[in-house]
């Protein structure tokens, strides 16, 4: 259960300074975790503009305060058409890319926090499937994708690099 402070709401562009922010502190925290993932010009000032223009762009908010990010994309990724491996579903599903954390809040389980309100959003719009990628490296996603029981499915390459792909069907509410 999520505490009544906390909030998933479609970004605006008032929000693109703060999720940037959040990016480029991620960014330098894979880099010191010695990972080329995000190391290569990507997600930009120009891939949160973007992802907000379209929709995609979904923050966490801590009391009214942006702590987290995800794009959550309703529609398909063509990278994942071609995987080394074996999708569990094969309908409609939902996507999730670019998330990341404030400093300021990691390690207080926000990141399962954003899934558990990601996933009702993704079952209120009729996708029962989310799909997402990652680097071999980031352990704490490798990590957290596990804890949350999405399912190893194989290898997608994925914007210039091999990726673990993952996968976890929801329940339909009655």
């Amino acid at each position: 259960m999520n505490p009544p402070n906390l909030h998933l709401r479609p970004a605006t562009m008032a929000d693109a300074p703060a999720i940037w922010q959040i990016f480029q502190q991620a960014i330098a925290q894979r880099k010191r975790d010695g990972s080329k993932q995000w190391q290569n010009n990507y997600p930009n000032e120009s891939t949160v503009r973007e992802d907000i223009e379209k929709g995609y762009c979904f923050v966490l908010t801590e009391n009214k305060q942006v702590v987290a990010v995800a794009a959550v994309i309703f529609e398909p990724e063509p990278a994942y058409d071609k995987i080394d491996g074996a999708w569990l579903t094969h309908g409609d599903y939902a996507v999730v890319h670019r998330l990341a954390l404030a400093d300021a809040v990691k390690g207080r389980g926000m990141a399962a926090k954003l899934f558990q309100l990601i996933e009702p959003l993704c079952v209120n719009r009729g996708f029962y499937s989310i799909k997402i990628d990652t680097y071999f490296d980031n352990a704490p996603m490798l990590h957290l994708l596990k804890k949350l029981g999405y399912a190893y499915c194989g290898e997608v390459f994925f914007n210039g690099a091999v990726c673990k792909a993952f996968e976890k069907v929801l329940k339909k509410v009655s």
